[in-house]
């Protein structure tokens, strides 16, 4: 074997010490952690130290335990839990210590996980089960799983009995992910490109049709990060071009197999489509010029055919005769195979620009390695060689099962275009958390099917603003681009501000994304994290927190026709909470139907929030950011804003930079501060202007800045009602501190206002509307119209000074 496999190193701590195990007879318990217990049962004795597909690290601190063995029990005592194992069978009886409850039951309340795909749904969707449960203990069944060898070695186990781990973390739901990242591998940092708007779009372009594209958003002033090249870059219609040797050579291996490549033998390919693409390279260039990253679609299955280019020396290095122009099948479990795979079909095109693929595997999970799915392997191998040469990897694939959160990012497949489809997506996103999968990609505004609907395509788009992923895509159809500009008067608006400030909340979501990173805390999470013991944070399933300083709930349903209002619903924490685009200000601490027009979705930040962006640039540059603009909300919060290189893994090795800010209300006054900051300030521009906006604060009766404890002069505008300050030629060494003394703060106008406005937007007779001014200030709701009850209602929810 050649030295090709040096970079597929694989996890070396897979074995628990001797000392943290208990073994009787055909059951070995290993205990990692007071909540946390691996209990494996094997009729033969054979148990597995070897790290597996799933599980990467059983090497943890060493926890406090007593065992307990009796005639046909074993009781593991910490002191969070007893574990109770029956060892003629290995089943479990679990007891939480913190509050007496008891679980034999490891399946039910199961607050679930995620699926492999969306492909095909129109809606709600089966999950698997997640490491969280509201009975207090879930389990993690990694029986079926292979092992992995230090060099990508995929091998069955010797035995073939159970293994399961049992997480009995109670309501401690962010702490039990916490060790499921610990066991089975923390998320990658990804790069800072793909936090960005990526286009994307099945559709035979042609070259000039493509760099048109491109320009076109620069036109509009819409930045993008990501280029993706669908399947037609390829040759496709290879038995018209290439004759009866394009064909399958060998029978499918099942439905799937047969319906995509018997049925279309040029599913696969890697030799350009040089009718559609003339000069490839050039298209490369051209990419690259106008700041963008490149992925193309890659179906693997049917290996490499004779008319492809790399076809001759493919044969060369496996030993095959090429004249006689024998298919190369495909094969996961061939290490020789995989080796030349990489090296012929795909380096050649990297070297030439594309930075990552997009592996869209549908073709099972059989292997000529009983239990390896091939879409595992795709995913594992692919990371890690794109991860050569100091590389940041990333692939775009479906969810292979747990610990795939190690091998970003997640496509979801291929969803029908319809509401239900949209109303899925927010909960499926948060609840993959619950599994660790918390970087999913889905196609924005549907792939294909259902029907046009402008007021669907913007509600996905707003709310893709605030999705891991922002991947706009669609269907060949004609008629289902994704454009904002092919939509209609203010959808195509508001569909353009939403990319705009997708680019702009990069500063942010690359932060989170270093917090997911480091310590395991995913950007969508669902609303019982923060509130395990409230009941309502479970009746919320749409809405969630983004990041740790603001909550989403975004628009699922069409809005009404007499209002022009559409409703979402969410559950608010204690505290307060400022909507950041409206500017309403609630009350939290209870379950709310928001009301709103087609400019916004609900995105609340929480009180002594801090959200970093770059400064409006409608350039596809995702560089650090000379310009970063603060919203703060006052209150008492704090933010370290983390920034590297954005591209190489010199992360690892510690070379970041992160910068503090921080806001203190005290009475009347507000504090606000930044810090030197800490790391590699190299990285960082050497200058920079922020501008401090306090959302929520309508003026001051003096403002007084300081940099490095010197008096400085600033410029202070109002903007949309807002208190602004700008500050310029601020290095990484410095400090700022700004005082705001007797502060105005922002109210929501009184409910009368309120209700005025809310009527006003009633499509209808204006002597109905008379009629309602009669009753403006009664505060039986059923005295008015049913479509505003329930927007009238919202405003009770509302904070009034």
């Amino acid at each position: 074997m050649s030295d090709f496999w040096g970079h597929f190193q694989y996890s070396d701590k897979g074995k628990t010490p001797e000392r943290l195990t208990v073994t009787r007879g055909k059951t070995r318990i290993s205990v990692l952690t007071p909540y946390l217990v691996r209990v494996e049962y094997d009729r033969t004795s054979l148990f597995c130290d070897e790290p597996t597909q799933c599980v990467i690290d059983r090497q943890f601190d060493a926890p406090l335990f007593t065992s307990h063995i009796k005639k046909k029990t074993v009781e593991i005592r910490t002191d969070a839990c007893r574990f109770i194992c029956d060892t003629d069978n290995g089943r479990m009886r679990i007891i939480l210590l913190e509050d007496g409850r008891t679980v034999t039951d490891f399946h039910s309340g199961n607050l679930g996980g995620t699926c492999r795909t969306l492909d095909g749904t129109n809606g709600k969707v089966k999950l698997g089960e997640g490491i969280l449960s509201k009975s207090g203990v879930a389990v993690l069944d990694d029986s079926q799983t292979l092992t992995v060898g230090n060099r990508g070695d995929i091998t069955p186990r010797r035995s073939n009995g159970s293994d399961r781990y049992y997480f009995a973390y109670g309501y401690q739901y962010k702490e039990a992910l916490i060790d499921y990242f610990r066991l089975t591998g923390f998320p990658p940092l990804i790069p800072r490109f793909a936090l960005g708007n990526w286009w994307s779009r099945y559709k035979a372009y042609t070259q000039d049709e493509y760099e048109t594209l491109i320009k076109r958003f620069a036109l509009e002033g819409i930045p993008l990060s990501v280029a993706t090249v669908d399947m037609d870059w390829h040759w496709v219609d290879v038995v018209k071009r290439f004759g009866d040797d394009a064909k399958e050579q060998k029978p499918a291996n099942g439905p799937m197999e047969l319906f995509y490549h018997l049925l279309n033998p040029g599913w696969t390919g890697y030799s350009w489509n040089t009718e559609l693409f003339p000069d490839p390279k050039g298209f490369l260039r051209f990419l690259k010029d106008n700041n963008l990253k490149v992925t193309m679609n890659l179906h693997p299955a049917s290996g490499c055919k004779c008319y492809e280019d790399a076809y001759a020396d493919f044969c060369d290095y496996l030993g095959i005769d090429k004249e006689e122009k024998k298919q190369i099948f495909f094969d996961i479990a061939d290490k020789t195979f995989m080796e030349g795979y990489f090296r012929f079909l795909h380096h050649p095109h990297e070297a030439d620009g594309v930075d990552f693929w997009w592996i869209d595997w549908q073709q099972g999970k059989r292997s000529k390695i009983p239990g390896l799915d091939p879409l595992w392997g795709l995913n594992h191998y692919h990371y890690l060689d794109n991860a050569r040469d100091g590389k940041r990897p990333l692939i775009l694939s479906r969810f292979a099962g747990a610990g795939s959160q190690r091998y970003p990012l997640g496509f979801s497949g291929d969803t029908f275009q319809t509401w239900p489809s949209l109303a899925l997506q927010p909960y499926f996103t948060a609840t993959a958390s619950n599994i660790g999968y918390t970087w999913w990609s889905h196609d924005i505004g549907g792939h294909h099917f259902g029907y046009r609907d402008d007021e669907l395509y913007l509600r996905w788009l707003q709310y893709g603003v605030f999705s891991p992923i922002m991947r706009l895509h669609s269907t060949s159809n004609e008629f289902m681009g994704k454009e904002p500009w092919k939509y209609a008067g203010d959808v195509a608006k508001y569909a353009s501000d939403a990319l705009r400030l997708r680019h702009r909340l990069i500063p942010y979501l690359y932060t989170m994304n270093a917090l997911s990173a480091y310590a395991g805390a995913p950007l969508c999470r669902p609303m019982y994290y923060e509130s395990p013991q409230d009941e309502r944070a479970y009746r919320s399933p749409g809405c969630y927190w983004f990041g740790t300083e603001m909550i989403v709930c975004p628009v699922v349903e069409k809005a009404d026709e007499k209002t022009g209002l559409a409703l979402s619903k969410g559950f608010l924490p204690a505290g307060r909470y400022t909507d950041i685009f409206t500017g309403r200000i609630y009350n939290g601490n209870r379950e709310i139907t928001f009301y709103r027009d087609e400019s916004s979705i609900p995105v609340l930040a929480k009180a002594g929030a801090i959200i970093p962006l770059a400064a409006p640039d409608r350039s596809n540059t995702t560089d650090l950011p000379q310009t970063v603009e603060l919203l703060i909300y006052r209150g008492n919060g704090e933010f370290s804003l983390y920034e590297d290189d954005g591209e190489t893994t010199a992360y690892l090795d510690g070379i970041s930079a992160s910068t503090g800010f921080a806001v203190t209300e005290r009475e009347k006054d507000v504090y606000f501060t930044v810090a030197a900051a800490k790391g590699h300030a190299e990285l960082l521009p050497a200058e920079r202007t922020y501008i401090f906006s306090f959302r929520d604060i309508t003026g001051a009766q003096t403002v007084t800045v300081f940099k490095n404890n010197e008096k400085i002069p600033f410029t202070s505008v109002k903007e949309n009602g807002w208190l602004q300050l700008k500050i310029g030629n601020i290095t990484p060494q410095d400090t700022v501190s700004v005082l705001l003394s007797d502060v105005c703060v922002l109210k929501n106008e009184d409910r009368r206002e309120h209700r005025i406005a809310l009527i006003s937007k009633l499509q209808g007779s204006n002597q109905m509307k008379k009629r309602l001014e009669k009753i403006l200030d009664c505060n039986d709701l059923h005295r008015f119209p049913a479509c505003l009850r329930g927007p009238l209602q919202e405003l009770e929810s509302m904070f009034y000074a």
